[in-house]
């Protein structure tokens, strides 16, 4: 049976695009686009504030993902106003936002202060929720209970990096924690009905395609509502790029069409209730060192991986088993 010629209902998450896509997830909870604007709080990592280690992830560079708007001297309002002003120029039908607590741990700190952080952002007119972004290990009871009230009155969802599904990766890339930490706090948060998002990258060093394939098999496994997944791609001046200087064979970095055949391969194997997100990430040029995919945006990305979908009338959740 070809999906393209039967009814949407064909698909289990109710729309016709053969991934189950995060855009149309918000258009059914709310009934038009929803966009998230970016807020840099100020706050740092425990691994890189020396309460797990120093330097932080060796992959890491958030400049190269902020938004020029961002800047934890400004305050959350500020930044606010600023998002709206900048994502109006290109979508103007937006009129409901998210605030994303994006760069680095955004539960890093005592509760007490997350809240005011928290609740000044929720005070802006159309601001309908949080998205949250954290690691597995700066979470705790007390946060998810207050977590927990939050999501009865608002769109609330935690975004944990895990980026691999692999102690040995894990340790590799200095992320401080064991992807069975991650495992626990992803069922913990998802068990208390709060939305619960990871976070993943597909290339990292030591990693076999076979590996990352079957990563598919096991983020299925776990009790997540959205999921993002970025390419690797090495960032200016960060602890990678020096390692990516100095042992270039040690990394096997995806061209476009490499990406493009693996991501099918992979989405095919995705479970069908999480959506996704993004496929990719997307940095400035100026940022990266190695190889890159030219001048490919993340939209275009979009339109050829449906197109590719399309083409091999497959989609996202094809070759899942529970």
């Amino acid at each position: 049976m070809n999906p393209a010629s039967v009814n949407k209902s064909v698909f289990p998450w109710g729309h016709e695009r053969r991934f189950n896509a995060y855009s149309n997830y918000f258009r059914g909870l709310y009934g038009n686009r929803v966009q998230k604007l970016s807020i840099d709080a100020g706050f740092t990592c425990p691994n890189r504030d020396g309460s797990k280690g120093i330097g932080g992830c060796t992959y890491c560079s958030n400049d190269a993902f902020n938004p020029s708007y961002c800047e934890p001297a400004k305050s959350v309002t500020q930044q606010i106003e600023e998002g709206i002003s900048f994502h109006m120029r290109r979508y103007r039908r937006a009129d409901k936002y998210l605030a994303y607590f994006q760069a680095f741990s955004n539960t890093y700190a005592p509760l007490e202060t997350l809240k005011k952080l928290y609740e000044e952002a929720l005070a802006y007119p159309g601001v309908i929720g949080l998205v949250i972004g954290t690691r597995p290990d700066c979470v705790d009871e007390e946060k998810l209970q207050y977590f927990k009230v939050l999501s009865g009155g608002y769109y609330l969802a935690l975004e944990y990096g895990i980026e691999s599904c692999y102690n040995k990766t894990l340790k590799r890339i200095n992320r401080g924690h064991t992807f069975e930490e991650a495992e626990k706090v992803v069922r913990d948060t998802a068990a208390l009905g709060i939305n619960t998002g990871a976070h993943f990258i597909l290339g990292l060093p030591g990693e076999s395609r076979e590996e990352m394939l079957a990563e598919a098999d096991i983020i299925s496994g776990l009790p997540l509502s959205t999921v993002k997944f970025h390419q690797l791609q090495i960032i200016r001046g960060t602890m990678m790029e020096q390692e990516y200087r100095e042992n270039p064979e040690a990394f096997q970095l995806f061209t476009w069409d490499e990406y493009l055949g693996f991501f099918i391969k992979f989405l095919e194997r995705l479970n069908p209730s999480i959506v996704v997100e993004r496929f990719t990430g997307e940095a400035p040029p100026r940022f990266l060192t190695g190889p890159g995919w030219g001048k490919k945006r993340t939209d275009q990305i979009v339109n050829l991986i449906e197109k590719r979908l399309e083409e091999l009338d497959t989609w996202q959740g094809r070759l899942y088993t529970p």
